[in-house]
């Protein structure tokens, strides 16, 4: 005649490991899933935010082109009056250079004050540093806007990249668990489930070092 020599307890420890089993499955599975919507939702955000720095970025090109454009307008208008004066003085005409030169522009006026008081020394005023036509200093200015928006999208664009990726890990993680809860042997069980914990940490980390954009 056999005797059973287990006890309660020993019949009540698989049953508790496999509730602690349980129990850490439902929470990294609760965690995971709203970890992976929040990195969809930031994805969706940088992505919106890449989409506003280019627009931008090439608003300002737009711009920065029209600024230059009216810096060649107004350096071929100097360049027609000085033309002028050019003429007037080499007839010797004293009057008529004197009328020219009181219609030159602010920017060109600086620029021949420079270059006479330098001794003529240049082919011409425009070759004075300080002749800088309307619209070419606002013209730089756009242009270096224009590339800084332009690199700002390129790391928007990373960044929805970076939350994308993110996602793939934390999927990876949801299919441990998931596997885990399946498979009936108990080391393999608690070995998927070790895994997708070790995994979710991993994602956690990398994580709260991604900037967020609200």
């Amino acid at each position: 005649m056999s005797h059973d020599t287990s006890t309660p307890a020993d019949d009540e420890k698989p049953h508790a490991s496999e509730r602690v089993r349980e129990i850490l499955a439902v929470v990294v599975l609760s965690t995971v899933a709203i970890l992976t919507a929040w990195c969809g939702f930031e994805s969706s955000k940088w992505s919106g935010q890449m989409s506003i720095d280019f627009s931008q970025a090439s608003s300002a090109r737009i711009k920065a082109a029209d600024l230059a454009s009216e810096a060649r307008d107004a350096q071929a208008i100097d360049l027609t009056i000085y033309t002028q004066w050019l003429r007037a003085r080499a007839t010797g005409d004293d009057r008529e250079a004197r009328y020219v030169r009181d219609r030159f522009t602010p920017e060109f006026a600086t620029a021949f004050a420079d270059w006479q008081a330098n001794g003529e020394k240049l082919n011409s005023p425009f070759a004075e540093p300080s002749y800088v036509p309307e619209g070419r200093e606002e013209s730089k200015a756009t242009s270096r806007q224009a590339d800084q928006k332009y690199a700002e999208a390129l790391r928007s664009n990373q960044r929805g990249d970076d939350y994308s990726l993110l996602t793939v890990l934390f999927a990876l993680v949801l299919f441990f668990v998931a596997v885990s809860e399946r498979n009936r042997t108990r080391w393999s069980a608690w070995f998927l489930l070790g895994a997708g914990i070790v995994a979710a940490v991993v994602g956690v980390v990398i994580l709260a070092t991604f900037p967020v954009l609200i």
